[in-house]
């Protein structure tokens, strides 16, 4: 069969009333309380999207297969039963205060493109299918984007089936208790070409009037758990010559890893996201702090560069102050760049169909970080309002949606028709 698509295939579009219907019905599974949704990864809110996803695509003719990590696998088979497939894929799981397109604008319009072809009688060589990754958020059970991280062979079955939640109860527990917990070996699957679309996460293709983003590159991401061990001791007795505050310590260091970010502009980002400290008593020196530092950067050797300074002044931090510190590792994946076959499909559909777009670096980790390294992969972007999200107020345009959407579809029709 041709590479280059058909006359009839060309002007094929997805129904952006029904792709906008679907996402405003899986926003009712698990609503948030400002707007948005709280669908955790294994929560009945997240069981309850799931069986309204599998009902979707059994009703357009798909075949949904569910692996020991609990990803759902619905297949359109393709004319050539031995050919290798494109898979469409993002999540449904989102954060505890989550908005209603990250991830599941992804899954759905997979399920859209799917939806499309049968209305118009269109088939494929290869086989089309659709993935929801489970715990892409991470939210519940850390780290993040863990499903297709075990796919990718990054961690063992064991390991993820073994975390557990603040509550203690363990990812292979939810799984079994759900009745997700399916007998497909994890990452015996063939892919041909991976593909996912998802919101920017950021503000850069609302910024620059951009309807479309060809994402070329996805920024390496380290996060690593620091613990400070000082002293406690009374504020008002303790000379502040004669302390070891384990709290001034740390406002230090994340002092420092903002200005160590701030130094290898552009494309790189420092953080420190969650923070706990001991006692957390208001006239009490605190003798332990727990914090979290993000670190990101898209060039490697900028990433790498990043880190080694990061470690480097929590241990001169550390040592001016006389406190103790530990560094965890909980996180890593180095930057990624995507398939240059691929983007240049989607930059050519993008083009054809006269939608503004350009080239743009994801500044957020995605299930095709870990894909990539088993398949051609690649991703679109869709503009969010104001950059927002991970918070419920996050927001698209039904325009946004039906330009990356029909990229989506020409993109996927040319590489599942070679």
């Amino acid at each position: 069969m041709s590479t280059a698509l058909s006359a009839n295939t060309e002007t094929v579009r997805i129904n952006i009333d029904r792709l906008w219907d679907s996402l405003e019905k899986m926003a009712e599974t698990g609503p948030g309380i400002a707007g948005g949704c709280n669908r955790q990864a294994l929560t009945d809110e997240d069981d309850k999207g799931r069986k309204l996803f599998v009902e979707w695509c059994q009703q357009a003719g798909l075949s949904v297969t569910v692996d020991q990590m609990g990803t759902l696998f619905a297949s359109r088979p393709g004319s050539d039963p031995q050919a290798a497939g494109i898979y469409i894929g993002s999540h449904l799981d989102t954060q505890p205060t989550g908005g209603k397109y990250d991830g599941v604008l992804g899954v759905l319009s997979g399920l859209e493109v799917v939806r499309t072809l049968n209305d118009h009688g269109i088939s494929t060589q290869r086989p089309i299918v659709i993935s929801n990754w489970t715990n892409e958020e991470g939210s519940r059970f850390a780290p993040s984007m863990l499903a297709s991280a075990v796919f990718a062979g990054v961690y063992s079955l064991e390991y993820a089936h073994g975390l557990k939640d603040q509550a203690g109860i363990t990812l292979g527990q939810e799984l079994t208790r759900l009745g997700w917990l399916g007998s497909e070996p994890v990452g015996k699957r063939t892919m041909h070409a991976y593909l996912e679309y998802h919101i920017e996460q950021g503000p850069i293709l609302e910024a620059q009037h951009k309807t479309v983003g060809v994402v070329t590159h996805c920024q390496g991401q380290s996060w690593l758990e620091v613990t400070l061990t000082g002293r406690s001791a009374h504020t008002g007795s303790t000379p502040m010559t004669m302390r070891a505050n384990a709290g001034l310590a740390m406002a230090r260091i994340i002092d420092a890893v903002d200005h160590i970010a701030m130094a290898h502009q552009p494309n790189a980002a420092g953080s420190v996201g969650q923070i706990k400290v001991y006692p957390n008593s208001r006239n009490v020196l605190p003798a332990k702090v727990i914090f979290t530092i993000d670190i990101r950067a898209a060039d490697k050797h900028k990433f790498d560069r990043i880190c080694t300074l990061v470690r480097d002044k929590i241990r001169e931090i550390s040592h001016a102050h006389g406190v103790a510190f530990s560094i965890e590792k909980i996180g890593h994946y180095d930057p990624v760049e995507f398939d240059a076959d691929m983007t240049g499909i989607i930059r050519q559909a993008a083009e054809d169909m006269n939608y503004p777009h350009m080239d743009i670096t994801s500044g957020a980790g995605h299930d095709a970080t870990w894909i990539a390294r088993v398949a051609p992969t690649a991703m679109i972007f869709c503009p969010c309002v104001g950059g927002v999200s991970h918070n419920e107020s996050e927001a698209i345009s039904p325009e946004w949606a039906q330009a990356g959407a029909n990229v989506l579809l020409q993109t996927a029709l040319q590489l599942a028709n070679t």
